[in-house]
């Protein structure tokens, strides 16, 4: 079992106003563990340092809380989730969220099962590629936050998350030092899948790293022909 030293994600917590559940150490410790054992068996993240764990997958994604703040019931889906951040990390620090973790890989979702069960907190577990959900009337324009880390640059991401969020919602790329150059070759593919005003917002985390969040409302419906195939949507973003 590795040790985890929890003292730079409160202390970030705490200096941005940020309330924890009393498990929060808990369950990211089981988190963590159950990380380091499933990544021996399936690739689910190349940082295996209990210390990175700590800033640079759990700070990162508390640090989405400082760019939403959902209100109990609210609806969250992250796309393309991986091994859960930001989506599980999110049901952790706030069980009142609803959230739906999405990936096309079903070994993935053995981790995340595993995971829920040892701590007793549950998501939507939801296999299928984002394209395809997206066009289902139980996932389209449901969730009033999307969100994304490390999944493909802004133009393509666009196209798999905003198909479900619901107008006046928001969708929140989670992205690194190529953030603004990202959003500027968005534009209009945002404005196209009914994005409306785009923020750009750097944070900085314990032990000089930094994340960027894009930050884009959902102003009015996707039309129905989004999002395309994937094929399509790789080779000609909008």
């Amino acid at each position: 079992m590795a040790a985890f030293d929890f003292t730079p994600f409160f202390e970030y917590a705490k200096q941005n106003g940020i309330t924890l559940p009393e498990a929060a150490e808990n369950h990211l410790t089981t988190y963590g563990n159950l990380l380091l054992e499933w990544n021996e068996k399936i690739n689910l993240t190349a940082i295996t340092d209990p210390e990175d764990i700590v800033i640079k997958h759990f700070t990162d994604c508390l640090s989405l809380l400082k760019i939403i703040d959902p209100k109990p019931g609210q609806s969250l889906i992250d796309v393309g989730t991986g091994a859960g951040f930001p989506g599980m990390v999110i049901k952790i620090l706030r069980p009142d969220v609803d959230v739906t973790l999405l990936d096309g890989h079903q070994k993935r979702f053995l981790f995340l099962e595993d995971l829920q069960n040892q701590i007793g907190i549950k998501a939507t577990n939801l296999h299928c590629r984002a394209e395809l959900a997206a066009k289902e009337k139980l996932y389209r324009e449901r969730y009033d936050f999307a969100t994304a880390r490390a999944v493909a640059r802004l133009p393509v991401l666009a196209e798999y998350c905003l198909p479900f969020v619901k107008p006046n919602g928001f969708f929140v790329a989670m992205k690194g030092p190529e953030a603004a150059n990202e959003l500027n070759d968005a534009k209009k593919s945002l404005s196209i899948l009914g994005g409306g005003e785009a923020s750009l917002i750097t944070e900085v985390l314990p032990k000089e790293n930094t994340r960027a969040f894009i930050r884009v409302k959902k102003v009015k419906p996707t039309p129905e022909k989004y999002p395309r195939a994937s094929a399509k949507i790789s080779k000609t973003p909008l």
